[in-house]
């Protein structure tokens, strides 16, 4: 049987042909196709059954241009537009309008006006170009059926497709790219699947999902847009109680449902997303999503930012080099990650606040600039098996309400304190904390847990507990601290079952003023302090504890410190047990042996009540206090004020600042003896600017400083704690006050130099976080008056533009010590100073040399003063090395230390 050939009409100038599309159309069989000789055709087509309209000589020839609204409107049938170009009669204008029926677009280019589908119109555009102009490019509306395939879509004036209403679309192997507005865009209860699509060059969202709208994007690409990459918003991805059992087109021409079994609507699978304006990803109210194997990176804003109530998962999501936080997570999102890497941000790793819900599995956030893993307002987060590392500041932060449970993660190469609890609550099981500077720091109204956990490798303490605090700490192994193992605070309650202490620099166990700990099966081993030092009124029960090898007395008990010491042991060690006057313990079944001075029965016999016991002063005393006790100098006043006073005199230049400090150290010795005397001091700000360039000395001169309050007894302890805008600046409204409150903490006792104070301040930014950061900074200077010196520096000019910038600035710091910057003579000696420390010899050659080098140096703004000199003698060493390098073993060893004026650099490569 033959088939039947569609019959043919042919559109062309001249006899025996149409001369228009719709007159060709019109005389066309049902099915037939209309050929179309090349040329501009200015006319409006109207479509309602099965015809095929193709250009006779391929894509380019035969352009459509519409006389009245859209040039082509298709309303029913098999409609087939092949090779044609087709505009619309005005940029608002839809060029095609496909109205019902299953329309097919193939090679085809549209320009000047959208594509719209709409009704119940089931469309497939294949290989098409579609430039549109105002608008979207493609708008689908009703409960049409869109399949786009390798197509490239642009408009300029809009989005480039927007789906709308019960509309679905499939896009496979198309490229969207520079749309005024976003890239696609779903409302309503629309339905969208993008399978290897590329989406770039948008100047809003790449990808924009809201209302009830649903979402499956695959191997797909997303980048250089001017806000998001993908947007949530609404109730997005949160799946229908049922599917509408809507019909799907034939040859699947229309998106299928997203087909994760998982409760949301919303899924990207092996998906990139890079060089975004805004967040990466941004899933805002109630929107919901599943990213499995994605990577964004690069991104301006937050990798991943989830707020309101929404819900995310992740599965193998790696989030780096973004310059925001990695994923940051608000209100009461609900967030799930498994598997995946945050790395390389500008803020911190993982950010979570409001009533947040988090929980990640198998994960790794490292190289953050801020904390790794930062926890306020409500947040809750569970971490297992987590690897953290790699950061400035500290690896866990939890503040305000927040909850932390953390099982088998792990905390390694922090700045600060590798598990940090500031409020809220904490549980850690099987965690592994090393090589930080403290490796747990509790400072809660709540009782944290620390189980099965192990820390090491830290330079200050192993773990913290603040004032007033608790914490149950079990089977916890602590080895190698700089100081303290366990450091109890004043008047807080602990509970520490079988725990051990190996490689303590300090004292193993410290519990301060009022602490009642209540202790069991600890083992010390080691420590270089006290085993066990009990301060002023501590009390407490001690069972069943081990000390070894203690460099200080095993157990001290200060005066009026009333603890239970029962079936204790001491071994080696030149003291077993200390008691101070007025200590009033209990021990029970206590012993010793090997003890080289011991007061307890040896062998572990009857223990002596506790007035039998030799109270002991003096150098065999334990620590104080956390780690500033521990580094009491056993000088006199006198001799530390001499010694610093002498270090003064050694810096090069600065006389006047010499004198500044010196009439203030007398001033002040004069404010002590009138306190001790019972009179009022004079009002007086110990608070300081130093105004002055780089490199003059000011953070020498802030150390010092701090030494004389310290050795007139002013200060606690005297030592220095450097900050600049990002220790004390936060990213986000209420991050600020929680980070210059920890530094401020940190310098309490001592001074806290802020250099650059003026950055708090940009030129023009009056609601920058920095102001946050000056009115905290100034309530704490007024509520520790007496506990803390604050030290700003900077460039004069700035200096006075920062005073002026908070009303409270200026009565604080009412004296200004102005470093000068050094003169050629002052260089050289720098040079000189530095040459002497390292055994380099300048003859007077090289002196000379040196005093022409630094009057012909430029002093522009890379000028850094003392530090321009270290680095003249630096590069004089390193010509020097090489100027004698093939002569070493033929050369006077004279020549070994002796730099000269050939050894200077170029003025330029300073």
């Amino acid at each position: 049987m033959l088939t039947k050939r569609p019959s043919r009409e042919r559109v062309a100038p001249g006899w025996g042909a149409h001369s228009t599309i719709g007159a060709a159309v019109r005389a066309a069989a049902e099915g037939a196709v209309v050929s179309v000789h090349p040329g501009e055709y200015r006319e409006s087509l109207v479509l309602d059954r099965n015809v095929t309209v193709v250009a006779e000589k391929g894509p380019g020839t035969v352009r459509i241009t519409a006389s009245h609204g859209p040039a082509v409107t298709v309303h029913g049938g098999q409609v087939v537009l092949r090779d044609l170009t087709i505009a619309s009669a005005a940029p608002s204008d839809a060029a095609i309008l496909l109205r019902g029926g299953t329309p097919a677009l193939h090679g085809c280019e549209i320009t000047g006006g959208r594509v719209e589908v709409t009704g119940d119109a089931m469309a497939t555009v294949g290989d098409c170009a579609i430039n549109g102009a105002d608008g979207a490019a493609v708008r689908l509306t009703g409960t049409s059926r869109t399949v786009l395939e390798d197509c490239a879509v642009r408009s300029a004036g809009g989005d480039g497709v927007t789906a709308d209403d019960e509309a679905r679309v499939e896009c496979t192997g198309t490229r969207i790219e520079d749309a005024g507005g976003r890239g696609a865009h779903l409302t309503g209860a629309a339905r969208g699947r993008f399978t290897r699509c590329e989406v770039r060059g948008t100047g809003a969202a790449a990808v924009h999902a809201e209302g009830r709208s649903a979402l499956v994007l695959r191997d797909c690409r997303l980048y250089d847009t001017g806000a998001q990459g993908l947007r949530l918003s609404g109730t997005a991805g949160r799946r229908a109680p049922a599917d509408d059992g809507g019909e799907r087109p034939r040859d699947g021409a229309a998106a299928e449902e997203p087909e994760s079994s998982r409760s949301h609507a919303v899924l990207l699978g092996r998906c990139e997303i890079f060089r975004t304006a805004g967040a990466g990803v941004l899933a805002e109210d109630e929107a919901a999503a599943v990213l499995d194997d994605c990577h964004v990176h690069d991104t301006r804003g937050a990798g991943i930012l989830v707020s309101g109530t929404g819900a995310l998962e992740l599965d193998a999501v790696r989030v780096v080099d973004v310059a925001d936080s990695g994923l940051a997570v608000t209100g009461g999102a609900t967030v799930r990650v498994r598997r995946g890497e945050i790395a390389r941000t500008a803020a911190n790793g993982l950010y979570a606040a409001g009533e947040a819900d988090l929980a990640l599995s198998d994960h790794e956030i490292h190289d953050t600039a801020f904390t790794a893993v930062h926890l306020a307002g409500g947040a809750r987060a569970a971490l297992t098996e987590c690897r953290i590392r790699d950061t400035p500041e500290y690896g866990v932060r939890v503040c305000e309400r927040a909850e932390l449970a953390a099982e088998e993660t792990r905390v390694q190469d922090v700045g600060m304190t590798g598990v940090f609890v500031e409020g809220g609550d904490a549980a850690l099981r099987g965690c592994r904390v090393s090589r930080a500077q403290t490796g747990l720091d509790l400072r809660t109204t709540h009782r944290p847990l620390v189980a099965d956990c192990e820390i090491g490798d830290v330079a200050e303490i192993g773990i913290q507990v603040g004032p007033g605090g608790g914490a149950v700490i079990e089977g916890v192994r602590i080895q190698r601290t700089g100081s303290t193992g366990v450091f109890l605070d004043t008047g807080s309650v602990v509970r520490i079952d079988d725990c051990t202490m190996t490689g303590v620099e300090g004292t193993g166990l410290y519990a301060g003023d009022g602490a009642r700990p209540r202790v069991r099966g600890l083992t010390v081993e080691r420590p270089a302090r006290n085993g066990v030092f009990l301060a002023k009124a501590a009390a407490g029960l001690f069972e069943d504890c081990r000390i070894s090898e203690a460099g200080y007395p095993a157990i001290y008990v200060e005066a009026e410190a009333a603890p239970v010491l029962r079936r204790c042991h001491v071994s080696g060690g030149d003291h077993d047990l200390v008691v101070c006057d007025g200590a009033e313990p209990v021990i029970e079944d206590c012993g010793s042996d090997g003890v080289r001075d011991a007061v307890l029965p040896q062998g572990g016999g009857a223990a002596p009540s506790a007035r039998a016991v030799t109270a002991v002063r003096g150098p065999a005393r334990g620590s104080g206090s956390a780690a500033a006790a521990e580094d009491e100098t056993d000088k006199a006043p006198e001799e530390r004020l001499a010694e610093l006073r002498a270090e003064l005199d050694r810096l090069v230049g600065l006389d006047g600042v010499k004198r500044d400090i010196v009439g203030l150290t007398k001033l002040m010795q004069m404010v002590k003896v009138r306190q001790e005397a019972g009179l009022p001091p004079p009002p007086l700000s110990r608070h300081l600017v130093f105004a002055g360039n780089p490199g003059t000395g000011k953070t020498t001169v802030a150390r010092l400083y701090g030494g004389f309050l310290h050795a007139l007894g002013l200060l606690e302890r005297g030592h220095l704690v450097e900050a600049d805008r990002g220790d004390l600046v936060g990213e986000y409204v209420g991050h600020t006050a929680p980070k210059t409150q920890a530094v401020f903490r940190r310098a309490l006792g001592g001074v806290l130099f802020i250099d650059e104070a003026y950055s708090l301040v940009p030129h023009g930014q009056s609601n920058d976080f920095g102001q946050e950061a000056i009115s905290t900074l100034v309530k704490l200077m007024e509520d520790h008056r007496d506990d803390v010196v604050v030290i700003v520096a900077g460039y004069p000019e700035e200096m006075r533009r920062f005073l002026a910038s908070n009303a409270g600035l200026g009565s604080r710091f009412t004296r200004t010590l102005t470093f000068d910057d050094y003169d050629s003579a002052e260089l050289v000696r720098i040079v000189r100073y530095n040459a002497d420390r390292h055994q380099y010899a300048c003859p007077e050659g090289t002196v000379e040399s040196l005093h022409r080098f630094f009057e012909d140096l430029p002093r522009g703004e890379q000028f850094g003063n003392g530090r321009t000199a270290r680095q003249v003698f630096q590069l004089m060493t390193e010509r020097h090395a090489m100027r004698i390098a093939d002569d070493l073993t033929a050369g006077d060893a004279r020549d070994l230390t002796t730099l000269l004026p050939e050894d200077l650099p170029p003025t330029q490569a300073v």
